[in-house]
């Protein structure tokens, strides 16, 4: 359709430029002499060229309107297109007066969502330097292509199809088992408006590959190239299906951005296995040199920052690594503590193991198939995710206890604040993990008190959301909100309290 315009408009170029008009922020209308306004609109998701014989109004809006205004007063020598991509270029001449404007070029990329429209400088094709852009394009944007004022134009990438204006039978026998619905994906120039008015003129079903209907079909292509007006019923249909293919990709682009981070996150979850692994090595020599310094202790001097012992296993002395201001038994007991550290980190994250690799696959699987769903099966695969999200409420994350209280467990700081100054009230109990930094939780029961189930399941809560997740007899400490405060200046979350109590529960959600 672009080429059509620009077909018609080519005999009566060089044309003499009356001056610019703009009837809104994102459409430009070049008066030309003896063809009337060549209309430029910009707006996404919809750009447009055309040629209008209204008669249209405006001053510019911003900056960049104000730029064209002043800058190309020249007449407009030619035009041409990229293939038959939606990609022209306008070619001014320079105009002389006050001040004098060389000449220019004047870029409009017709390319739905990243429409956009571009003056550069003087010079042939569709390369050169961008004098100004009426949409900066950057790397935050879009990290494959960026459009900067300044920097130089980078046409879209090129790609290989065929070009319909040059087209033979021989080269559409390749595309005689391809349905029609997929021509425009080897045919430079169709969409789905085309594709459709296409399948019209050829009495060919869209679904279908034309097979013995070829001829027929190259001819109605032909016949496209043409005259390529599209009838009122197949305008209306190429409208849904253009619709439909831009709410499948917006769809598409919504569903992969949270899978993608869910698959990092998997795969560094796993790599955190990998290292616990390494760590559980570390931990067995770290308990070799404590037993080592507990069965030679009293051969060990004092403020030494290194020792070697005779091994275990009779090869040789083994150096071992010492904190001077420590003795050889307490150098002994921190190493212990440290290999235990790693040991148990290791286990707790083994036994996460399977299961993250199990989501891994998942996630994968689901990223596939969401690059070849169809629109009806991205909707489903959107609806399933929707299912899976935990129920989240405005203030933490809301569980009931087996009394049938709510309780609400903090997701970060800001909101164990929130839960514990603003929304529990003074006879509310609070739960928080002993000594671990983790959610506040907070058991709503408008003072009455709660049965042992009810606290073993806010202190296995506590217990979870905490640094101490996945370990066993982890304590866990709990009072009314009106002994808890928050110290002043202390940052939000962190609080003193009183009058509590303790027990002792795994790190594991409770069923």
């Amino acid at each position: 359709m672009l080429a059509r315009v620009l077909r018609e408009l080519q005999p009566k170029l060089p044309a003499r430029n009356l001056g610019w008009v703009f009837p809104d922020e994102t459409t430009a209308a070049l008066l030309l002499e003896g063809v009337g306004n060549l209309v430029l609109s910009y707006r996404p998701p919809q750009p447009v060229l055309f040629v209008s014989g209204e008669r249209l109004r405006g001053d510019p809006h911003g900056p960049f309107q104000r730029f064209l205004h002043n800058r190309l007063r020249g007449d407009l020598l030619g035009l041409e297109q990229m293939k038959l991509d939606r990609v022209v270029v306008l070619h001014f001449a320079g105009a002389t007066g006050f001040v004098d404007q060389p000449p220019a070029r004047l870029l409009f990329e017709v390319t739905g969502r990243n429409a956009n429209l571009l003056v550069l400088e003087e010079g042939e094709g569709f390369e050169g330097k961008i004098t100004l852009a009426a949409r900066e394009i950057t790397g935050s944007r879009n990290r494959f292509r960026t459009v900067r004022t300044g920097s130089l134009y980078t046409p879209p990438p090129p790609y290989t199809k065929f070009d319909p204006r040059e087209m033979t039978l021989q080269d559409a026998q390749t595309l005689q088992a391809v349905p029609l619905s997929d021509w425009r994906s080897h045919i430079d120039g169709l969409g789905p408006l085309l594709s459709a008015e296409l399948a019209r003129r050829a009495e060919v079903p869209l679904s279908q590959a034309p097979q013995g209907e070829l001829e027929r079909t190259f001819a109605a292509l032909q016949d496209l190239v043409r005259d390529p007006t599209v009838s009122e019923g197949v305008l209306s249909e190429g409208a849904r299906e253009a619709a439909r293919s831009e709410r499948a990709a917006a769809l598409r682009k919504l569903l992969r951005e949270p899978l993608e981070k869910r698959l990092t996150l998997l795969q560094n979850q796993l790599g955190d296995v990998t290292r616990a692994e390494e760590g559980v090595e570390l931990a067995a020599q770290e308990r070799g040199q404590a037993d080592l310094l507990m069965a030679y202790a009293h051969t060990v001097p004092a403020g030494a920052n290194q020792v070697s012992l005779p091994a275990f296993d009779g090869h040789g002395e083994e150096p071992v690594p010492l904190e001077p201001q420590l003795s050889a038994v307490q150098n002994a007991e921190k190493l212990y503590a440290r290999a235990r550290r790693r040991e148990d980190v290791y286990e707790r994250l083994a036994e996460r193991e399977s299961a993250l690799k199990a989501e891994l696959e998942q996630a994968q699987a689901r990223l596939a198939e969401l690059e070849q769903a169809d629109l009806l099966g991205l909707e489903a695969l959107a609806a399933e995710l929707e299912t899976e999200k935990p129920e989240r409420s405005p203030y933490g994350a809301r569980y009931t206890t087996p009394a049938g209280f709510e309780a609400l467990v903090g997701r970060n700081n800001k909101e164990n604040a929130t839960l514990t100054h603003r929304i529990g009230k003074s006879m509310d109990w609070w739960f928080h993990a002993q000594g671990y930094t983790g959610s506040h939780v907070l058991v709503r029961t408008a003072g009455r008190e709660l049965d042992l189930p009810d606290i073993l399941y806010a202190a296995r809560l506590a217990a979870t959301h905490s640094k101490a997740r996945g370990s066993s007899n982890v304590p866990v400490d709990y009072t009314r909100i009106k002994f808890v405060w928050r110290p002043k200046g202390a940052p939000a979350g962190q609080v003193h309290y009183t009058d509590q109590k303790t027990v002792f529960v795994d790190g594991t959600l409770p069923e």
